[in-house]
């Protein structure tokens, strides 16, 4: 039996002449939070409409708890809690009268439901301040006592920290962490906000035009802050086989006729310069440098980064 709670096979949305999103293969292992992230416009909403059946998908399929989820919509369903957009809160009802209206419409009649999910986002139980006097914290809150009210199996979160404060975020982000490890749910979730998909996320799959670039673990894309010398020379390709000889080094990457990278930063830097100068190699700069995951994300995306 596979381990991915969800799988998606080429997953396609198209409006037109226009691709929201382009075979999408992404894999949600069970028992982790899984971070999609990507700039606004991606494709990530989209994405997670297809999987609830919000949106029927141009071509594709998805399979959820190891099934066809188009086949068997009604029995998986019930397993998964969602927060896509705003849910249609009542605003002159209180959080506890909302949540009532719809355990009704889910048949839930143990009202242990309704204070449980409250109190798993520190809401109060039938508290009288009305939904339309909530902060955007709160608001964001109650959404996700919507979604976990029914003891769902797996959560599909469509960026949940969006518009909250530094405390609301930290707040949101101790729930989730939370659900997962203590709750033993499987999350996916969305953000275009780097640093907190990085305190959040196990695995992490990387959007950019409707197109997964990239899905690891977080510790495997971790593992790509790497640590090299810059050397920008007058022929890099050059300096690169005058380097490999001399100092027995293969782990060297010309980007271009003038710059070189060096990833075996252990080695002396004043005598590889010393050494390219005696060959002819006119040596403009060496500096050690390290990629940030940030970097990372800008340079695999080709644009201005991830907040």
């Amino acid at each position: 039996m596979s381990d991915y709670i969800i799988e998606t096979y080429d997953l396609t949305k198209k409006y037109g002449s226009q691709t929201s999103v382009s075979h999408l293969n992404i894999h949600v292992r069970k028992g982790r939070i899984y971070g999609l992230l990507g700039r606004n416009g991606a494709g990530k909403t989209t994405a997670m409409r297809m999987l609830l059946g919000l949106t029927a998908p141009t071509s594709g399929e998805v399979k959820i708890f190891g099934r066809p989820f188009l086949e068997n919509q009604k029995k998986i369903l019930p397993r998964i809690g969602c927060l896509i957009e705003s849910p249609g809160f009542y605003p002159n009802l209180t959080g506890t009268e909302n949540l009532k209206i719809f355990a009704a419409l889910r048949g839930l009649k143990n009202p242990d439901y309704i204070k449980n999910a409250l109190e798993l986002v520190n809401l109060p139980y039938r508290d009288k301040k009305l939904f339309s006097q909530y902060s955007l914290g709160m608001k964001q809150r109650l959404a996700i006592a919507l979604a976990v009210m029914h003891n769902p199996e797996l959560l599909i979160l469509d960026e949940p920290i969006n518009g909250l404060d530094p405390i609301g975020i930290a707040e949101m982000r101790g729930f989730i962490r939370e659900l997962c490890d203590t709750g033993g749910k499987t999350i996916l979730i969305s953000s275009h906000i780097l640093s907190e998909i990085s305190l959040l996320a196990d695995d992490v799959g990387i959007i950019d035009h409707g197109k997964l670039l990239e899905e690891e673990s977080l510790k495997e894309l971790e593992a790509k802050n790497t640590k090299f010398i810059h050397f920008c020379v007058s022929d890099a390709r050059k300096a690169a086989q005058i380097i490999a000889m001399a100092f027995q080094s293969r782990n060297i990457r010309f980007a271009d006729a003038n710059n070189l990278y060096l990833y075996d930063t252990a080695l002396p830097v004043a005598k590889i310069n010393c050494t390219l100068v005696e060959a002819g190699i006119d040596v403009q700069e060496a500096r050690l440098c390290e990629d940030t995951l940030e970097d990372y994300f800008r340079k695999i995306t080709g644009g201005e980064g991830i907040a």
